[in-house]
């Protein structure tokens, strides 16, 4: 038996609870895995309130992450006992996920923990620190270096952004973090960040091309902030693109990508291919400093996650949130 929280849907609504399950309810997978740590991602928080279509299929286990060791393996890659991570593949949303004490997957779906981390750490990366990564890495890609100028990072004070502002702090960029939560400016410096803006001010209805401000940006938030941050952006400037928390639309014009030729990356975690995936892992595992995994994370137990997830789901939760 193992512990698990459980989605089901009743009336059309979804309701979560803690259960204690049989492995047989498991399904099918290469490795089963004693997963140590998961965390609550936004995704995450959509799923257990019901407040975005992510869940198709009921009971559902949520978590989009988790890290543990192999408890047993189909597969030579994997023998009992070896340290494992999980991130995407659509587990905790059509296939079960990492809020449960065991998980069992197919093996394609794991990376093996990187030197350096261990599952503790890992989740407090988790999914939204691997994206950070790969959004630092796609404006290195667009050879937007840290001579450039400031790099912007909206939704600063959530799991994405505020792991994004130290890494590019680590990496010699100039950040500048956009929040909406006055209360966390001294946080954000005291994790990277050069200067702090408010979110009120990438709110205000964008003209096709504004003043150029940013050299790049880190974006998770998505339509009117992104719209604004467009028409912001240097002469062959970049922005890499990862989420949707103030929505899916995208109020622009193609101004900025004709007349600045302005670079919009889009960056997907959830399908990211093996490689390019190990490769996150590691320079994250090498760039993220010890004081992050400190001050930038709160630890939770599996009881606490629904309440946690309608505050994440409000913009109310800071950094990252570690699943005991």
């Amino acid at each position: 038996m193992f512990k698990a929280l459980v989605l089901k849907q009743q009336n059309k609504n979804t309701v979560a609870s803690i259960e204690q399950l049989d492995e047989s309810t498991l399904p099918a997978g290469d490795v089963m895995v004693g997963v140590e740590y998961s965390s609550l991602n936004y995704k995450d928080g959509l799923a257990i309130t019901g407040k975005g279509k992510i869940i198709r299929e009921f009971p559902m286990v949520p978590g989009i992450d988790y890290a543990g060791r192999v408890l047993s393996s189909q597969d030579d890659r994997y023998q009992p006992g070896d340290a494992v991570i999980l991130t995407g593949w659509g587990v905790g949303e059509n296939h079960w996920g990492g809020m449960a004490e065991k998980a069992s997957v197919p093996a394609d779906y794991l990376v093996a923990m990187p030197s350096g981390l261990d599952s503790r750490k890992a989740m407090i990366i988790g999914t939204a620190g691997l994206t950070a990564m790969l959004c630092v890495m796609a404006l290195e890609d667009a050879g937007i270096t840290p001579e450039k100028g400031e790099v912007l990072v909206t939704g600063a004070s959530g799991g994405v952004g505020s792991v994004a502002v130290t890494l590019l702090d680590q990496l010699g960029y100039q950040v500048v973090a956009a929040s909406g939560r006055p209360e966390n400016n001294e946080w954000l410096t005291s994790i990277g960040a050069d200067r702090v803006i408010g979110r009120a001010e990438l709110l205000e209805p964008a003209r096709p091309l504004e003043k150029q401000l940013w050299a790049g940006c880190i974006d998770t938030v998505g339509s009117k902030v992104l719209a604004k941050v467009l028409a912001q952006i240097d002469y062959e400037g970049a922005v890499a693109a990862c989420g949707l928390a103030g929505g899916f639309d995208l109020p622009t014009t193609v101004m900025p990508f004709i007349l600045r030729s302005v670079k919009l990356l889009g960056v997907d975690s959830v399908m990211c291919p093996f490689e390019k995936r190990m490769q996150a892992w590691y320079r994250i595992a090498e760039l993220l400093p010890e004081s992050y995994y400190r001050d930038a994370a709160t630890e939770i137990e599996l009881t606490a996650v629904p309440e946690l997830a309608e505050a994440i789901t409000n913009g109310q939760v800071t950094g990252r949130t570690l699943i005991n």
